[in-house]
């Protein structure tokens, strides 16, 4: 199934536009979506992931609007090809 994900700030530069097609098997959970990301850009892995492989908590990783975090599954939480993801890295300013 195609998955798409949206990209915002600086992670579009790596990935090269705002919206990116994955190919992923049916029933795919967010730790699997984050691995076949990190595969194709592995650029991404500094920019997602701490050293231990956790996602740098100030990564916003949404599916349908709520951060993955605060989901009861975290990363395993299922996903579906009509469910939409949003992955924004740190925005700071002043």
């Amino acid at each position: 199934m195609e998955m798409k994900v949206n990209f915002y700030a600086t992670l579009r530069q790596i990935v090269g536009g705002k919206t990116v097609v994955f190919d992923v098997v049916e029933c795919i959970t967010a730790r699997e979506l984050l691995s076949t990301m990190i595969e194709r850009f592995p650029a991404l892995r500094a920019e997602l992931l701490d050293k231990d492989g956790q996602l740098h908590g100030h990564v916003h990783f949404f599916i349908n609007g709520r951060d993955v975090p605060r989901l009861e599954d975290v990363l395993d939480t299922q996903i579906g090809p009509e469910d939409t993801v949003n992955i924004f890295p740190a925005v700071g300013g002043g």
